[in-house]
C-alpha cells in the first residue's frame, strides 16, 4: 500500500496529488488530501485521519509520501519508515514561508528521508523508492525520539488529527 499525506495545512497541496493522480499503479493507494482539490481516481481519498488511524495506515505502507510538515514525517520515521517528503513551497502559496523545505534537506543530509524537490518525479520514485529506514541511522537519534514524543503526546491528547 502506498499512503499520501498533505498534511492539515489550510492551503491545497495540488502540485504533490497532480502526479499522483497520475499513477497507473494496481497498488491500494490511499490519499489523505486535506482542502486540496484533487481526487485521485485511482485512491481511497479521506479529508483527514485520527492519529491512531496515521499510525495505523503508515504500519502498513510499503511506502509513504508526505509534505514536509514534521510530525507526518517524524510519525513514518517512529514507525521505521523512511518517507518520500515533497515540501510545501512559499512561491506556490502552499506555505508561509519555505521551512519545510530547510527541514526536509536536512533530514535529506542525514539519510532519513527521500527528498523529492519536484514532484513530477513521483511516478517514476514510486516504483523504485525504497520506504524501509536506513539500516545505518540509529532510530535513538534524540532530535527523532524527542520530537516524536512531543508529537505523539500532543496529538494522541487532543484527539486532533492529520
Amino acid at each position: 500500500m502506498i499512503l499520501v499525506m498533505t498534511g492539515t495545512n489550510g492551503e491545497p497541496f495540488d502540485r504533490m496529488l497532480n502526479p499522483v493522480a497520475e499513477l497507473d499503479t494496481a497498488e491500494e493507494l490511499i490519499v489523505q488530501h486535506g482542502p486540496s482539490t484533487i481526487r485521485p481516481g485511482c485512491a481511497r481519498c479521506v479529508d483527514y485521519v485520527s492519529y491512531g488511524e496515521l499510525v495505523s495506515l503508515v504500519r502498513r505502507a510499503r511506502l509513504i509520501v508526505t509534505h514536509g510538515g514534521a510530525g507526518s514525517i517524524l510519525v513514518a520515521l517512529a514507525e521505521g519508515r523512511r518517507p518520500l517528503v515533497v515540501p510545501r513551497l512559499a512561491r506556490y502559496r502552499e506555505a508561509v514561508d519555505d521551512h519545510q523545505l530547510a527541514f526536509a534537506r536536512r533530514l535529506s543530509e542525514e539519510g532519513m528521508i527521500t527528498l523529492v524537490e519536484d514532484p513530477t518525479l513521483l511516478g517514476q520514485l514510486l516504483g523504485t523508492a525504497d520506504g524501509a529506514f536506513p539500516e545505518a541511522l540509529d532510530q535513538e537519534v534524540p532530535l527523532i525520539a524527542d520530537l516524536t514524543a512531543y508529537v505523539a503526546a500532543t496529538l494522541a491528547g487532543s484527539g486532533a488529527h492529520i
